[in-house]
């Protein structure tokens, strides 16, 4: 037992803890609130405390738990909302109302709940890290593998189906250290990342239905994406979208230190979205961790572990996870706080000098792997963090360590959100470096010509950029046919493919196939329309066909009526012919 020496904010110096270790759990003062030591120096620890700690002096006692800040793991995640440190928000609120008392822990599982246990393995089987003891049909949606924790191995000596809390021991493990129990869950510390077979290489996409995306700016599973942006363009709404519509097993959403009413907005219309590929409510694949701007601040910084962590946990199953950071630009102001408060030298714009390095090793937690189960199941966790950097500038270091190790950039404009152009991701400014490593899917699974598709859209809206700078001195008129024509095109792009209504129920999501008949039209009628300006057609003329407003309503077709675009084609390649041949 220790006592308090100094309080600073969130930040207590303690002396006397003996036998005290790097990132020990401890209770600080008379309430016992959960703290965490970060630093050792001689008989002193200094600890960031996850709660408020007005009213801590010093003098009060600090107590060392001997555990590192960890999270458990087992059926009841999913559906659950927690803050940064794993307490159960929806729990907290039955016993304490809307506020939170200090000090006051719950189980981040239901305790009390009965899970249908299957054993999937008999009595004297030998088994390693990773391997299936048995499954718990958390919900509807979601299979729970109750796994061999990693570092344990052994031959099983009892274990029988039933029904179970998760402290009733399912059975037992000879290991050769002894005889080891086993409940439904298994603890591990957030800071460590769990331990795989093998990272694969990137080569699936991670479809996610909205067409600038997945068309020009593709994540693979298990790759990491970052969405910077200002205040107002869109990146709550865009991870949103990505959560109900990415094609990902489980969905693990932290909200880290963002404004209380858009999180809000978040536990408000999340239990309320329905699964579009099972009709089931979309909360049965779906782990929320809160942690709003006026919680302390040192939580807000284990948020994102928390979170990485339960996302490793379902992909060590074999599932693929998508994990929503918003936003990783107020974790990163959390560590500047404890960092001045630790009084350690500042680095660029007062970041800690360590903020290039906690990044990228937040990062480097997704990956698509193999895991440790014996059978080698695949699993992935794709990261998709957003950055809100102060004034929409790019340039602050936030933003500069995170696209060192995102390999996607999606840049979000506020001019085009102002505009109402949504998703407002601005085409010239972002990139995938995805594109290579996963171009053999796209020949193998969609079509041969799509990466060329692809190219050749990005090139007309490059071209329509550089043509815009002489539209401003001369206007649209003073331009050659050929340019106009190119123009035009262009804003079939950008209204007709890229603009993409999350309201509406078609819009919402486009599959792949659709993506691609889309582009295919739009694209080739841009070769028929310079095919007949060179035989003496008319912008003008063009823009006035009827089949001009059947391709601006491809966006509204049904998936179901696909074929409705063969005749959409046919009828674009005989209008325009006919014109030319008028012509």
């Amino acid at each position: 037992m220790g006592v308090i020496a100094r309080v600073s904010g969130p930040v207590v110096i303690a002396e006397g803890l003996e036998g005290a270790k790097m990132y020990d759990v401890v209770r600080v003062g008379q309430l016992g609130l959960v703290g965490e030591i970060i630093r050792l120096v001689e008989g002193t620890a200094t600890v960031q405390v996850y709660e408020d700690t007005t009213g801590v002096r010093p003098g009060d006692p600090v107590e060392n738990t001997g555990q590192a800040l960890s999270v458990e793991l087992g059926p009841g995640l999913l559906t659950s909302i927690y803050d940064g440190v794993q307490r159960p928000l929806d729990v907290l609120k039955k016993s304490l109302g809307d506020f939170i008392t200090r000090g006051f822990v719950a189980p981040p599982l239901d305790e009390k709940k009965v899970w249908e246990f299957t054993a999937t393995v008999k009595p004297g089987t030998a088994v390693t890290p990773g391997a299936v003891l048995g499954t718990v049909q958390e919900t509807p949606l979601i299979l729970h593998k109750i796994m061999v924790p990693p570092g344990v191995t052994g031959t099983v000596e009892r274990l029988a189906s039933g029904r179970y809390t998760i402290r009733d021991p399912i059975g037992s493990i000879k290991t050769a250290a002894g005889s080891r129990p086993f409940t439904l869950t298994q603890r591990w510390v957030v800071r460590i990342p769990r331990p795989v077979t093998q990272k694969l290489a990137p080569g699936i996409p991670l479809l996610t239905g909205q067409r600038v995306i997945d068309t020009f700016f593709p994540v693979a599973k298990g790759g990491t994406a970052c969405i910077p942006g200002p205040f107002g363009s869109g990146k709550t709404v865009t991870q949103q979208q990505l959560a109900k519509w990415a094609d990902s097993d489980v969905v693990v959403y932290v909200g880290c230190g963002e404004r209380g009413n858009e999180m809000t907005e978040v536990l408000a219309t999340f239990p309320n979205l329905t699964d579009p590929k099972s009709g089931r409510p979309l909360m049965e694949r779906t782990i929320l961790i809160a942690n709003t701007s006026n919680m302390p601040v040192a939580a807000r910084e284990a948020s994102v572990y928390t979170g990485i962590t339960i996302a490793e946990y379902y992909r060590d199953m074999g599932y693929d996870v998508a994990l929503m950071a918003d936003s990783t630009s107020r974790w990163a102001e959390a560590m500047r706080e404890i960092s001045g408060r630790l009084e350690e030298m500042p680095g660029e714009e007062g970041y800690p000098a360590y903020l290039g390095r906690r990044v990228a090793e937040f990062y480097e937690r997704a990956g698509r792997v193999v895991t440790l189960s014996p059978e080698g199941r695949p699993g992935s966790v794709t990261v998709v963090g957003a950055v809100s950097p102060p004034g929409g500038d790019f340039s602050e270091p936030v933003s500069q360590n995170t696209l060192r190790v995102a390999r996607v950039f999606w840049a979000l404009d506020a001019s085009l959100a102002s505009r109402r152009h949504f998703p407002s991701i601005n085409w010239l400014q972002s990139y995938s470096l995805y594109v290579g490593d996963i171009e053999p899917w796209y020949r193998e699974q969609i079509a041969k010509d799509w990466v060329g598709l692809r190219q050749k859209a990005l090139e007309v809206l490059q071209k329509e950029s550089e043509l815009q700078e002489i539209v401003q001195l001369v206007g649209v008129d003073a331009l050659p046919e050929r340019e106009k024509g190119v123009l035009d095109v262009a804003r079939m792009l950008r209204e007709d493919y890229l603009q993409q209504s999350a309201y509406d129920d078609v819009d919402t999501y486009t599959s792949i196939a659709k993506q691609y008949r889309m582009l295919r039209a739009i694209l080739a009628f841009g070769d028929r329309e310079q095919e007949a300006i060179g035989k003496g057609t008319t912008v003008a003329d063009l823009q006035k066909l009827p089949v001009r407003s059947k391709l601006s309503r491809m966006k509204w077709v049904p998936e179901k009526d696909l074929p409705q675009f063969d005749a959409i084609e046919t009828e674009m390649n005989q209008s325009v012919a006919a014109l030319a041949g008028g012509a």
